[in-house]
This record gives structure tokens, sequence and C-alpha cells, in this order.
């Protein structure tokens, strides 16, 4: 797996420094600046504690199983923004190159959102998981929607949500993380008929074979 974060902290020397001190207890194999600089930390084949307690696809020690990347963001606490061009450039042929080495599959790249829904929610609805998705780097926001409406009630959407892969023990938590991801332009825990599409379309093509 791959996990994508943001540091929110006013700026990369000071995200390095908390990174890079064992009393903090957390830490990333990669930091990438908003200038584009990408800074290994940890070596890929150890562990780093990016993470916490977190779940994703039945694994719920995702630190071991897992790259951490850093991406140098002020975050929500203090002024949201979209991401820069810079650091974009600098994350796609890191993350091509990882993804080939380690054979991982685009539905295994995700935000520290997806596997910790309750506690987290960066990189946050501005990430551009679609540029990533054109890459071949992360799976794409389905399109066609035209499966009517495939869950009976909530309950049946929230266990196709575990199916998929998140932690589902707080429930509104869970949609909201899946809503950041999948539909950031509404975010509000609400299960509607939209999500419930976007989900079904998401299962029948990971299925099907479509979304590795």
């Amino acid at each position: 797996m791959i996990v994508i974060h943001y540091t929110e902290m006013d700026n990369v020397d000071l995200a390095v420094e908390r990174l890079t001190d064992p009393e903090s207890k957390v830490s990333a194999h990669y930091v990438i600046s908003e200038a584009g600089e990408v800074v290994r930390l940890v070596d890929e084949d150890k562990r780093a504690w990016h993470g916490g307690i977190s779940y994703w696809r039945g694994h719920k020690d995702v630190n071991s199983a897992s790259i951490g990347i850093e991406l140098d963001h002020p975050g929500h606490r203090h002024e949201y923004r979209g991401f820069s061009e810079a650091q974009f450039n600098a994350l796609v042929p890191l993350l091509s190159r990882i993804v080939k080495t380690y054979d991982i599959p685009r539905a295994n790249v995700v935000g520290h959102s997806d596997i910790a829904p309750a506690r987290k929610i960066d990189p946050g609805e501005l990430f551009p998981w679609d540029r990533l998705a054109e890459y071949g780097l992360a799976l794409p926001r389905p399109e066609k929607l035209d499966l009517g409406d495939p869950f009976d009630n909530d309950g049946a959407f929230y266990l196709a949500l575990e199916r998929f892969g998140y932690d589902i023990t707080d429930g509104r938590k869970a949609v909201e993380a899946f809503q950041r991801r999948w539909r950031p332009e509404k975010i509000d825990g609400v299960i509607d008929g939209q999500v419930r599409a976007i989900l079904f379309r998401l299962l029948l093509d990971r299925d099907e074979g479509r979304t590795r």
C-alpha cells in the first residue's frame, strides 16, 4: 500500500524535524515540499509510523504493509488550499516507481482519511486524485452510474463499504471519508443515491477485474 498524508505544519523544515524526532513517535518514508523537493526519511523496507490506528481491506496494521508519503501542506487546521504543481510533479514519478517496484494495485493507493476515517481527513478534498488516476496511479472516480439504487438500506451500504476496504466502526465518518475521496464536492456523511451508485460501481468494476 501507499498512504498519502499532509503534514499540517507551518513549513517543511518543522515537518521533517518532527518526523525525525523519536519523541514524536511519528514518521514517514518520504516528505515532499511544496517546492517539489523529495526527502527520504525512512528506507522503504523499514516500518514507518505514519498510519497510526488504521485499517484497510482487512489489514489492521497498515504501517506494516505500507509506504507513507507526507506532503508539505498547511492542512485544514491552518489555511487549507490546493496542492502545488511542483509538489504534484514530484509525487508522480515517486509514486510510479514505488507502484512498479512493489506491484501495488491502484486501489491500494489511498489517503490517510481512507485508512483512519474516524480520526483523519488528510490529504483532503482538494487533493487531485483524478490527475493521479490519469497516470494510472490511483483509481478513477466512476462516471457511469446508471445502475439504479443498488442497496436496500443503509446497513447494506455499510457492509458494502466495509467490503470495499473502509473501517465502518464510525459509520458517518466512514461515509464522509468515502465522499472526501470519491465525491469531494459534497461531504456531509449522508448516504444518498449518488454515493450508493459510486460505491456499487467501484465494487462491480473490482469484481470484474477492471480496477487493479
